[in-house]
């Protein structure tokens, strides 16, 4: 016998998105036309991060993710690349100077 009803515990971000529902049309707009009607969907949405953070882990190239337009999680993406590296820069000197600090 197959369950209806999944218990809350099983369900995913995407079961308690705003856009649940919503004409998937609205979030992947052509090229030039506006974002503003899917990005008001998103605001206040509950899992508006979990969404975002799906998107830039995946790569998402096209449509609104969390909020955001592709050029906006590109952003995104160049910030955290430049904080990463700049942390392993960090440690990597740490360790080189850690390391002359104690001879």
């Amino acid at each position: 016998m197959h369950e209806a009803t999944e218990p809350a515990e099983a369900k995913g971000w995407q079961d308690f998105a705003n856009c649940l529902g919503v004409d998937p049309d609205l979030f992947f707009p052509e090229r030039g036309a506006s974002t503003r009607e899917a990005k008001e969907v998103c605001k206040g949405c509950v899992v508006r991060e979990d969404c975002l953070e799906y998107a830039l882990a995946n790569g998402e190239k096209f449509g609104i993710w969390g909020g955001l337009s592709e050029r906006e999680r590109r952003r995104i993406r160049r910030q955290r690349a430049l904080a990463r590296r700049s942390a392993l820069e960090v440690e990597a000197g740490g360790d080189a100077g850690g390391a002359s600090a104690t001879a």
